[in-house]
């Protein structure tokens, strides 16, 4: 098993998990040398520099990866995927999905993701953007799948790590979350609130939301310039 790890607070309770999951130490030891942003990680399976890894949802469509059912999905708002208003138009080389939503959404303005986006949410306040996880819900009454656990191999030992995972309550211990909070510059209490919008299961409704996501970006031709 070789994990890629998504660098963002939006996975903290699965990498909290981990942690706890009887893995070869080895291994734990790569995945933290195997951490990125999701366009990183869709470069390092493609490349099969690790051969599982959380990556962009509109990457997870292609036929050379198969895929669980854990993504990264907001339940309504999302909080880290945000438009900024009253701004130039700039995608985010971080999130192919986040810069496809922005067009399939119609808004203008510049894209940014991820935990310096929660902290610009923040910090500037919630009227100085468009949460694209919100106004897809408004759209489409749906989640949003940002990310999706894709794998090359390995199946049986993933499928048995992401069934496990969630049907786990994970307790993310104080001293974790206060690390965090000062190596992202973001207040403790803001951290658990924040995960509070983020689910990880995928369902139904997740996946038609995603099904409906990517017939529109095809319609766009998966181009969010």
């Amino acid at each position: 098993m070789l994990f890629g790890k998504i660098d963002y607070l939006n996975l903290l309770p699965f990498h909290v998990f981990l942690k706890s999951y009887p893995l070869q130490s080895y291994i734990k030891k790569s995945i933290e040398f195997k951490k990125g942003v999701p366009s990183k990680l869709c470069k390092d399976l493609e490349f099969r520099r690790v051969d599982a890894a959380v990556i962009s949802s509109i990457e997870s469509r292609k036929s050379k990866y198969k895929t669980l059912d854990f993504g990264i999905c907001s339940k309504k708002d999302v909080k880290s995927v945000l438009i900024r208003k009253n701004s130039d138009k700039a995608l985010d080389p971080a999130s192919m999905t986040s810069n496809m939503l922005c067009k399939v959404l119609g808004l203008k303005g510049e894209v940014i993701i991820g935990d310096r986006a929660l902290k610009a949410y923040l910090d500037e306040g919630e009227n100085a953007f468009y949460d694209m996880g919100r106004i897809w819900h408004e759209k489409r009454n749906l989640p949003f799948v940002f990310g999706r656990f894709s794998y090359i191999k390995n199946k049986n030992s993933y499928e048995k790590l992401i069934k496990k995972f969630l049907k786990t309550k994970v307790k993310i211990p104080k001293y974790i979350v206060d690390q965090y909070s000062k190596s992202r510059n973001v207040k403790s209490k803001d951290i658990l609130w924040y995960l509070g919008f983020i689910s990880y299961k995928m369902d139904k409704k997740e996946k038609k939301s995603l099904k409906i996501f990517l017939n529109l970006a095809r319609e766009l031709k998966f181009d969010p310039k």
